[in-house]
């Protein structure tokens, strides 16, 4: 066999010719932290479904804000957890709310660094679903106006970027619209296009307080079964103007993220859930896993099926890993 001219190990010899020829390149920059933000003052607490999380009160937000700063991710986004619920949301789009606060406060302290809201309405509300209810059911239109609202309170409180996650038809073009009417036409969309109704969320649930009190969300959110469907709800929020769009669960949709990527010219982000944190964790934590190893190779799969931006747990410790020369 000594006359092999094509021999692919040998771009595989030495850790610095893999690092040359490697075909995926995990950035900081790419990388997004989700951060709970409890109403009140001087609360950092334990989330104990997602092990290294935490809940933060506004004042408390720096300790997290400064470590990601320094380490040039590409932003924070921000849920919110009221002291109040209702069944409209008020507390969503207050303009003193507590994520207003959050943005108010991160903006002013850290300029520079990407500070994205969650436009959803399921934390603020009495019963946990991500709209007005009409009649035991979720009202896809009633709901727009309340969705616009909540964006344009982010917005006005300094939001660099607002990320709808409620899957209700027409969501991107009502906010749009809205932002465009309040001298707000800079704010990006980053739209969750395309969000299933998947079983991975239960961990953040718990953490975000949004249960939903009956029913479940499969009459708005994406069924599990299905990957055309994915490509038409891309292409609406696009045509809509949203400015990019995420793909949630990340790595359980691999395949619908790099299908998505292929077809359109968007950024493309995906949400690497809490549900696929806490397993890690859990395994890592039972001696089954290296954590380090495996919350990298999620990551890069990730980027290797096309992901522009990741949303991950991991985001922070990543960076580090990355800026520290380890990935």
């Amino acid at each position: 066999m000594n006359n092999l001219r094509i021999r692919p190990r040998r771009l595989r010899k030495t850790q610095s010719i893999r690092d040359l020829t490697c075909e995926t390149r995990l950035k900081s920059s790419m990388l997004i932290y989700p951060v709970f933000v409890r109403e009140g003052n001087n609360i950092i607490e334990d989330i104990a479904a997602m092990p290294g999380q935490k809940r933060y009160s506004p004042d408390k937000l720096p300790v997290i804000l400064e470590r990601a700063a320094k380490n040039k991710i590409g932003g924070i986004l921000l849920f919110g957890l009221p002291e109040h619920k209702d069944e409209c949301a008020s507390s969503a789009w207050d303009d003193n709310g507590v994520i207003q606060q959050a943005i108010r406060l991160a903006k002013n302290e850290f300029p520079d660094l990407n500070i994205i809201g969650d436009v959803c309405m399921c934390e603020y509300t009495s019963h946990g679903h991500c709209g007005i209810i009409k009649n035991g059911c979720v009202d896809n239109d009633a709901t727009l106006e309340y969705l616009a609202k909540i964006a344009v309170s982010q917005a006005n409180a300094g939001a660099d970027i607002v990320a709808p996650s409620d899957m209700m038809d027409g969501h991107t073009l009502a906010i749009r619209e809205a932002l465009d009417s309040n001298n707000l036409q800079d704010t990006l969309i980053f739209s969750y296009a395309v969000k299933y109704a998947s079983s991975f969320y239960g961990p953040f649930r718990e953490a975000a307080g949004s249960a939903p009190s009956f029913g479940d969300r499969k009459s708005y959110q994406m069924d599990i079964r299905n990957s055309r469907e994915a490509l038409k709800e891309a292409m609406l929020d696009i045509q809509e103007g949203s400015d990019m769009i995420i793909i949630k669960p990340g790595l359980a949709y691999l395949d619908i993220l790099k299908s998505v990527k292929e077809k359109f010219l968007v950024p493309v982000g995906s949400y690497s859930v809490s549900g696929e944190y806490s397993m890690i964790k859990a395994a890592a934590l039972m001696g089954w896993l290296d954590e380090k190893k495996i919350a990298i190779e999620s990551a890069i799969s990730q980027a290797r099926a096309g992901a522009d931006i990741i949303i991950t747990y991991f985001a922070l410790d990543l960076a580090e890993w990355i800026n520290n020369g380890e990935i």
